[in-house]
């Protein structure tokens, strides 16, 4: 059907109301506001550009007073830091945005967002974001894979209000978690949300190090713990006391407090709570569905929940996981201040002054049964058929299913000169890790490859699986071989 000439018209109008208001009035929300309205009443449908207002935990965006949708831009960087996990611990965090958790993103339902991920140039490894507010292809992991110093952008239409998290779905999807990788995006209602006094970001996360709790030192991760789903640290906004102290949270009496929990795992759920508060609304898992006068609420790995209440009384509110150990012994534990008047009638105070007495600390353990051996090739060829095993559970993701890599992020190991090169290197790269830039069929590769937990037994199988496919040398790895290389100190 041929578009009549007065809808073009009427169109080129609204397009014309709009550019020539961006040029006199690029910083002015109110005018921009008359602009886009005005742009929408004459029919255009070039929607009003907005540059997204990204936030650090635990502040949020400002609520969204517009009533139009708009086309908005989110440019969010991937970068790796040390910074601290508890007093005198340090860890190296792979973030969006510079810290743990990611950037707080506030868009509005029907908006259309146009997403720039960014990768700098000093990252180790290869990123790619998973908004699970987008309807789309790994709600965006498959069109954001991002090799350091490297762009990419997508665009999505967000179609469903509610609470999201957004993580990195990069292999191995696991550790790149674990390491700090999440964060949440709002999609407000078309309608907004009711006004409360104050918004604030809280998002749960569980660290795996080798050392114990209060190690000090940069602690690296440690991917037995992460498996057995034993984490060292249970924290909010990445770290032992990031809401405590000067750092707690503020409101007065009679305000009201909106809480947007969210929790990046990878492994455990939360019990959310917080102490001497009850929740007058929960939205529950970050959905419409409301429910009322709430003590706990349940936050799944990968899962969000906004909460509201009333500061009614002064005092110390204190935000814990109440799975209880996580809280005061692996650091889940956060401060709400509230000041103002004191209502007698609704809290007394101290009436009574009592001794207590801790329980002690005393670890009580059950006998562990053993475990069954792993079994041993007898032949090369058994000793390829263990192997392709253990490629499919550690190394598949990486390295791809016919040993080609991924371009620019990690090495192909299908007639690979650095690994045909040298057998005892190979070894060594598996049983002790890699980090460094190294040349592998006269390309540049500057990613991480960590040391693997794995058995002399497995480690023979699972290189002699490899270097019998995709064209390489064809020789068998023993255990002898896997021993003393794994007695010598990398070199690198």
């Amino acid at each position: 059907m041929k578009t009549s000439t007065k809808t073009k018209a009427v169109q080129f109008l609204g397009i014309a109301i709009y550019c020539l208001g961006l040029l006199f009035s690029c910083t002015d929300v109110k005018k921009e506001r008359e602009i886009a309205s005005a742009a929408i009443a004459a029919g255009s449908k070039v929607l009003p550009q907005i540059e997204a207002e990204l936030t650090n935990a635990p502040n949020v965006p400002r609520p969204i007073a517009r009533k139009y949708p708009a086309k908005v831009v989110v440019r969010l960087e991937v970068t790796e830091v040390v910074q601290k996990l508890a007093d005198g611990v340090e860890y190296t965090f792979w973030t969006f945005g510079g810290s743990v958790p990611g950037k707080f993103i506030r868009i509005r339902e029907g908006d259309e967002v146009e997403f720039h991920l960014m990768n700098h140039p000093d990252s180790k490894n290869p990123h790619n974001i998973d908004l699970h507010a987008v309807s789309g292809p790994g709600g965006g992991a498959a069109s954001t894979f991002t090799a350091p110093g490297h762009e990419t952008i997508f665009d999505f239409k967000a179609l469903n209000p509610g609470l999201y998290v957004y993580h990195c779905a990069t292999a191995p999807v696991g550790m790149h978690i674990a390491n700090g990788m999440y964060g949440l995006i709002l999609v407000e209602p078309k309608e907004g949300l009711p006004a409360v006094d104050k918004e604030y970001y809280v998002m749960q996360g569980d660290f795996y190090t080798k050392g114990d709790f209060g190690a000090p030192g940069l602690q690296p991760f440690d991917m037995t713990k992460a498996l057995k789903e034993e984490p060292t640290y249970v924290v909010f906004n990445g770290s032992v006391g990031a809401l405590t102290g000067e750092k707690a949270l503020t409101a007065q009496t009679g305000e009201t407090v909106r809480l947007f929990v969210g929790n990046g795992g990878p492994n455990l759920i939360s019990s959310f709570h917080v102490i001497g508060e009850i929740f007058d609304k929960v939205y529950q898992e970050g959905g419409s569905k409301v429910n009322e006068n709430v003590q706990t609420t349940l936050v799944p790995a990968g899962g969000a929940a906004i909460t509201e209440f009333k500061a009614d009384v002064p005092g110390n509110y204190v935000l814990v996981d109440h799975s209880i150990f996580r809280a005061f012994n692996k650091g889940a534990l956060g401060m709400l201040k509230v000041q103002g008047k004191e209502d007698k009638k609704v809290y007394s105070g101290q009436i009574m002054d009592k001794i207590y007495l801790p329980e002690g600390a005393t670890v009580q353990e059950m006998p562990d049964s053993k475990a069954p051996l792993a079994p041993v090739a007898a032949t090369k060829d058994g000793r390829i058929a263990l192997g392709k095993a253990v490629f499919t559970q550690n190394c598949q993701a990486c390295h791809q299913a016919e040993g080609q890599g991924i371009k620019g992020a990690f090495p192909p190991i299908a007639k690979s000169d650095y690994l045909n090169a040298d057998v005892n290197r190979a070894i060594g790269v598996v049983a002790h890790g890699l980090e460094g830039q190294i040349k592998v069929n006269g390309e540049l590769y500057n990613s991480t490859m960590p040391k693997l937990t794995l058995t002399d037994e497995q480690i023979a199988n699972v290189l002699t699986f490899v270097y019998n496919q995709w064209g390489n040398k064809g020789v068998e790895v023993t255990t002898e071989q896997v021993k003393k290389v794994r007695a010598t100190p990398p070199s690198h």
